[in-house]
């Protein structure tokens, strides 16, 4: 079974949350490690000087990025936070275009229009970044609502960190997702630090437990530890296939360095990252599938060899046309979007063809 295979139908949806096989397990391994590989290159090429600006990523989170999204159908749509590489990679994205993203080349996600993780593929159903972080969940509940009033068996899945759940916007979307019951999966990574704040000074009470406060639940789950992420997503995408509404899911991890590549994370005690160091998503379901007998020296060869490849392919890319700088602006120009009118042309009026149960 292929990874974004999970739920292909509205008969699949049961199976999510079912035990994951052997394949599976190989596979989460291996794109959480094709995700740290991946921006370790990255954050090589930043320091050579072909990346502009700063870079940010996940390490020390792959495996809340990567054991979400491998929960999702393909016909699910993803909003997926600027750290979680491995989400788009588990959704198909390759890393070579990732590269070329980072480099501003031709060849990036947005043909050169941008260097950071603000992109997104209509094609494998990621919807682009917004650089308001919390923004993102209002759009999955624009998502989840579009398959509410359908009447379609898809699930929308947003990411976002423990900083922007003391935004406003945040609120907005937790609050119209409870009311509506919209099938979205609300993913809180708590990394400990909203850039140098620590949890103590950002909230009264734990996160997980706002979500009684919109009508429905919150889990709390190890965010390093793929397999519970895995689970703990399937079954939330199951309730929200069924009807049941939302979920806010908190991953419990680390920001395993600075905010950004420009910072130097001085503010974090040394010994709060000896213990999070101790407790590596990546090195423990290593560990846990070699004692299981799987062949981890062949999926690290795997992995190395598919980054050489990409590298090289990202490399090899051109800076884009100065003449092409106008392009891909408006809708319009997309015929796939035509003029971007949908069987709908009025919110109320789909909302009076498919009522709130």
């Amino acid at each position: 079974m292929t990874v974004i295979a999970w739920g292909a139908g509205p008969t699949e949806a049961p199976t999510r949350a079912a035990l994951l096989t052997h394949d599976d397990r190989a596979a989460l391994l291996r794109f959480m490690l094709l995700m740290r590989a991946t921006e370790e290159r990255a954050l090589t090429l930043y320091r050579q000087g072909r990346v502009p600006g700063s870079y940010y990523d996940g390490r020390g989170q792959e495996a809340v990025s990567v054991g979400t999204a491998f929960a999702l159908g393909p016909r699910d749509r993803t909003c997926i936070l600027h750290r979680d590489l491995g989400a788009h990679l588990v959704r198909g994205v390759a890393p070579g275009r990732v590269l070329a993203q980072m480099m501003g080349r031709a060849g990036g996600v947005t043909g050169g229009r941008d260097g950071n993780m603000h992109f997104g593929d209509r094609r494998l159903g990621c919807v682009g970044m917004v650089s308001m972080l919390p923004d993102m969940a209002l759009v999955a509940c624009g998502l989840a609502l579009a398959f509410q009033i359908r009447r379609e068996p898809r699930v929308a899945m947003t990411w976002f960190g423990d900083g922007s759940t003391a935004n406003g916007q945040w609120h907005e979307a937790m609050n119209v997702a409870g009311v509506r019951r919209l099938p979205v999966v609300f993913v809180l990574e708590n990394n400990q630090f909203a850039y140098s704040t620590p949890n103590s000074l950002e909230f009264a009470v734990d996160p997980v437990e706002r979500a009684a406060g919109y009508g429905f639940p919150g889990v709390r789950v190890d965010g390093n530890d793929v397999e519970a992420v895995f689970h703990a997503a399937a079954e939330a995408c199951d309730r929200a296939l069924s009807g049941g509404g939302p979920t806010l899911i908190e991953c419990e991890t680390m920001r395993m360095h600075g905010h950004g590549a420009h910072d130097d994370m001085r503010y974090v005690p040394p010994e709060m990252l000896e213990e999070w160091a101790a407790r590596d998503p990546v090195e423990r379901f290593e560990a846990r599938l070699g004692a299981d007998g799987f062949d981890v020296h062949a999926i690290h060869a795997s992995v190395r060899a598919e980054l050489e490849r990409e590298t090289a392919w990202a490399l090899a890319q051109p800076m884009p046309e100065p003449a092409t700088a106008l392009e891909g602006v408006f809708a319009s120009e997309d015929p796939e979007l035509g003029d971007g009118r949908a069987p709908w042309s009025h919110w109320a009026d789909a909302a009076r063809e498919a009522p709130h149960a």
